[in-house]
């Protein structure tokens, strides 16, 4: 099953989705991490289409196909406004929502803004502060954007030997080439590093626990039970899950034998997140 692209003209500026499942469906929509792109959901959105789902995957602005805001115009609660803008234009009054990463942060920023609105909310790998020794893997892997490359099997095989975004052949290597644009002289990817480095100087001025209490409606976090990269830090931590889990009645978490790109592909995730949206309570 493909998506479809679709180009929203919201008020804050055009907006790229890619959607799957039939029209009909009850919707749900996907918000990637910081530097990702609405292919990250592939794997999760293929599995809800399957089901009868309309998925709605977007594109950030800065990220894909969607174009950078103006300055100033960055942050978690710029991209909450997005996704509810997107949502009212697509006709849905309410909708369920999955975030990753960054995506988890925006998608809590929006279940805040406008609770009646969402009906389930699933956080995959992104409730707080990551672990210390996580941070300088994300970091590094900004610094592949705003370069030319001279093919996109040379961009493509420096990421891969970093060891993070897997599986690779069936999940990332797609991603990754959704992003890139030809250039002079080879090919670059089309995300913005000036939006992602906003977006990281805002989150650090940021504190999602302030989100926590307000989460009133069913919440799933879905956390890799496997660091970022062997000899580094969890993007959620144990101790942060049980923050988390403690201060969110209405929550529940899965605990998912992959990294924090391999959970959006891997199989109990894939299930875990199918079952929640299907249900009518937490179990």
């Amino acid at each position: 099953m493909d998506a479809v692209a679709v180009d929203l003209r919201l008020e804050a500026g055009p907006l790229r989705a890619l959607c799957m499942g039939p029209d009909s469906g009850a919707p749900v929509f996907c918000v990637p991490g910081l530097s990702a792109n609405a292919r990250s959901f592939d794997a999760i959105s293929a599995r809800l289409a399957m089901r009868g789902r309309r998925v709605v995957a977007l594109d950030l602005r800065g990220r894909g196909f969607s174009p950078a805001a103006s300055p100033g115009t960055s942050g978690w609660r710029a991209h909450a406004l997005d996704v509810l803008a997107a949502a009212a234009k697509l006709g849905y009054a309410a909708f369920d929502l999955i975030g990753h990463s960054m995506g988890a942060f925006v998608s809590m920023q929006a279940a805040v803004l406008q609770p009646e609105r969402i009906r389930r909310l699933v956080l995959i790998d992104g409730v707080g502060v990551p672990e210390p020794a996580a941070i300088p893997p994300i970091l590094a892997g900004v610094q592949r954007l705003g370069v030319t490359y001279p093919s996109a099997e040379t961009y493509c095989d420096q990421i891969r030997k970093k060891g993070m975004a897997v599986p690779w052949e069936d999940h990332w290597r797609h991603h990754y080439l959704y992003d890139l644009e030809a250039v002079a002289g080879g090919v670059t990817p089309r995300t913005s590093k000036e939006a992602v480095l906003a977006d990281l100087a805002y989150g650090a001025g940021q504190n999602a626990k302030l989100f926590w209490p307000r989460l009133t409606m069913p919440v799933l976090l879905v956390r890799a039970a496997q660091p970022i990269l062997p000899e580094a830090g969890f993007i959620v931590g144990s101790a942060l899950r049980d923050d988390f889990l403690a201060a969110v009645p209405s929550a529940q978490a899965v605990e998912v034998d992959a990294n924090h790109f391999g959970v959006m592909a891997h199989e109990e995730a894939l299930q875990a997140i199918d079952d929640f949206l299907a249900g009518d309570g937490l179990s």
